[in-house]
């Protein structure tokens, strides 16, 4: 599909995890409820059998993939099944939810593919930095705010046209715990928006970015 042109049907998406789930939970609790509308979400990827997050899909009934990167013998092979598991589903787009393998997106898919990183990005983000490491750096540095950034994938770790920030700030006697909360909150009201303006203007509305 071609930017969701005249509106066929809900934008299908592939929910890409490797643990907790939070952001899976989140998309499904407003589309429940009606804050997030004109999706539907093809498949679950995991990259791990036993988190959260696959127990959550399981829960919902969802179309699941566990897809190990120890299974395959080199990133190619770990990338290409993942392609080839979107492709089977008919995805219209990725989205990146605590999926911390290299997935080397193919240019079909290039432009078609967000992730939410819980810093301020291009500040705070490449390999390593992820969950509580990023609150850890950030409170380091001395930063006075952080937040969320929502942004295409390419393939570099957390790298590629920033669609969208939050910024929270970061308060006196913080802990990475209370940061990452502050940020989580965030981080699932911005997600949901994002994708909602694509389910809404269609594909072709993330080619501004680009």
């Amino acid at each position: 599909m071609d930017g969701q042109a005249g509106k066929p049907g809900p934008l299908r998406l592939a929910v890409l995890l490797s643990g907790g789930g939070t952001t899976l939970e989140n998309l499904l609790a407003r589309m429940a409820d009606g804050r997030l509308r004109g999706v539907e979400i093809r498949v679950v990827i995991s990259s791990r059998n036993e988190v959260r997050g696959v127990r959550i899909a399981r829960a919902a009934g969802l179309p699941l993939v566990i897809i190990r990167r120890r299974d395959y013998g080199d990133d190619d092979a770990f990338s290409t099944a993942i392609t080839a598991t979107l492709d089977a589903a008919g995805v219209d787009l990725g989205v990146l939810a605590g999926f911390l393998c290299f997935w080397r997106i193919p240019p079909t898919y290039l432009g078609r593919v967000l992730n939410i990183h819980p810093a301020l990005l291009p500040r705070f983000g490449g390999r390593g930095f992820f969950g509580h490491h990023v609150h850890e750096a950030v409170l380091a540095a001395g930063e006075t705010q952080s937040g969320c950034t929502v942004h295409l994938a390419d393939n570099q770790y957390d790298h590629g046209p920033i669609v969208a920030q939050s910024v929270v700030p970061v308060e006196p006697g913080d802990t990475p715990e209370t940061l990452a909360a502050r940020v989580g909150a965030a981080e699932r009201e911005l997600y949901p928006q994002v994708i909602q303006r694509v389910a809404d203007e269609g594909l072709a509305w993330l080619r501004q970015f680009r």
